[in-house]
């Protein structure tokens, strides 16, 4: 596994981002893992993680794109951190985009966009915290492929949880919410790191780990019924 990813497990228990116990998903289901990207509140901690997030953008999509696009929410501080970042990491200036929630209607820049605008031609990658069915893609897609005629290079996340989609892949098997956007869109889904990753990480035989064997337990079961 490559450093950036240890570290940045490290850092998503650190500021208790990920969490571990019982929680209930907007999906309905019951999990033992939990992360919110909303508890990353300070200055340090947005530049940190915005530079975990441009090590992996250039891992996977090196520096061939113009546009990093984040949908609101939680889409926009994730974009501007990692805009930001990637400037400072690799000397290469990108823009930054996100939507509103609703158009705005008066002002000059007036519209459904805020950063800056999508122009023909641009290259875009999508920038989320995480998604566990995938569907918030087709929200999303929609409104950067209206505004002008990009080609989405690609979109990552923070964290893959490689559980199964609620629909089944074009073979009838089951496929993780990463796979399932990139079966639909015809653009790889990428993240910062799987959840396979974060228990090799975090999971040590007894008690000492944050990962405590009756948590290993716990996962085990749910991806036993929930995974992919």
């Amino acid at each position: 596994m490559e450093q950036y990813k240890k570290e940045f497990i490290d850092f998503m228990v650190e500021c208790k981002v990920l969490k571990f116990g019982s929680f209930t998903l907007k999906s309905g289901r019951h999990s033992p893992f939990f992360m919110n990207a909303g508890a990353y509140v300070t200055g340090s901690q947005l530049m940190r993680l915005g530079e975990y997030y441009a090590q992996a953008i250039h891992a996977n999509f090196g520096d061939d794109f113009d546009v990093l696009f984040g949908p609101a929410y939680k889409g926009i501080p994730l974009s501007v951190a990692t805009t930001i970042a990637y400037s400072k990491l690799y000397g290469k200036e990108i823009r930054y985009c996100s939507n509103r929630k609703e158009a705005k209607d008066h002002g000059a820049d007036k519209g459904l966009l805020l950063g800056s605008d999508l122009k023909d031609g641009d290259r875009v990658v999508i920038i989320e915290d995480v998604t566990t069915s995938g569907k918030s893609i087709d929200e999303t897609y929609p409104i950067v492929a209206e505004a002008a005629k990009v080609k989405v290079i690609g979109e990552i996340v923070s964290l893959n949880r490689e559980e199964r989609a609620p629909d089944l892949g074009a073979d009838g098997k089951p496929q993780s919410a990463l796979e399932r956007i990139t079966e639909k869109y015809g653009f790889p889904a990428c993240a910062i790191v799987s959840m396979s990753e974060v228990v090799e990480q975090l999971y040590k035989k007894g008690s000492e780990g944050v990962i405590t064997d009756e948590i290993k337990a716990e996962i085990d079961a749910y991806y036993k019924e929930w995974g992919v």
